[in-house]
């Protein structure tokens, strides 16, 4: 695999993400907002100088965004193989609304900057790299030809599937989640066409223990609250084995497709 960027890389999935690339060889683009305050990142960096590469950027900013762009294509080239979305927020508060009463316009555009608008910028400035990519050796399409397939994975939320939702509630997260989903189908639309194509997935991590999910920790079943590592795992697998018959497409940890 060629150049791989993580976007939200300084804690929780991202940073695992980076982590587990870099222990495979991969070069990793690891951005976050204040790279000054990530210590595990840092860490991350000396253990493997060669491969991990921390650029700053807040996904919140169009201009940073850009500006992120620029420094990865004069410093690795002017391709990308990969590009995940890490970035969330629950809301604001840290905690998701459980009836209209809790509902702000503040904290709805806040969530939905970070949730879905960021990772469409990225997509944006980022797909002229991605088309450019080499994709990984020997992913294949249907009728059993190797493909160009650099690969986005916006990391969702079961909870952000319409069909899904049984319970209401988390009006910011869910929304901004459903909101995420039809960029990615948008954007698998996009970058299909074409001779060069790229990937676009949406993926469930699962209840995964960080600081997003941890204060419903008590709430979720036995054996369903997955560690960093081990969420990474599955995703990981999952991503490995994408073709472009994927792309488009809602996936949980398991593989199993969710629906919109």
């Amino acid at each position: 695999m060629g150049p791989a960027l993580i976007q939200g890389a300084s804690r929780g999935l991202g940073l695992q993400f980076c982590r587990a690339l870099a222990s495979r060889g991969t070069t990793v683009i690891a951005c976050c907002r204040d790279p000054s305050k990530a210590g595990d990142l840092r860490s991350l960096q000396s253990d493997h100088p060669s491969l991990v590469d921390i650029v700053q950027l807040d996904v919140s900013s169009e201009g940073a965004v850009e500006e992120a762009a620029q420094h990865v294509k004069s410093s690795h080239g002017k391709a990308l193989d990969l590009l995940i979305n890490c970035s969330a927020m629950l809301s604001p508060s840290g905690r998701g609304e459980t009836s209209l009463k809790d509902v702000s316009m503040k904290a709805l555009q806040e969530t939905f900057t970070v949730n879905a608008f960021g990772p469409l910028v990225m997509a944006k400035h980022f797909g002229p790299l991605l088309l450019a990519g080499e994709g990984s050796v020997g992913r294949q399409g249907s009728e059993g030809k190797k493909k160009h397939t650099s690969v986005v994975v916006n990391m969702s939320a079961r909870v952000g599937s319409i069909a899904d939702n049984k319970l209401g509630g988390w009006y910011s997260y869910r929304m901004s989640k459903a909101a995420l989903n039809m960029a990615t189908r948008n954007l698998s639309i996009e970058l299909g066409r074409g001779r060069n194509k790229v990937i676009c997935v949406a993926m469930h991590p699962g209840t995964v223990d960080t600081d997003l999910s941890r204060p419903y920790h008590k709430n979720v079943p036995k054996g369903k609250l997955f560690s960093k590592d081990q969420s990474v795992g599955y995703l990981l697998g999952i991503i490995d084995g994408l073709s472009l018959e994927d792309s488009g497409k809602y996936i949980g940890w398991d593989g199993v497709e969710i629906p919109f």
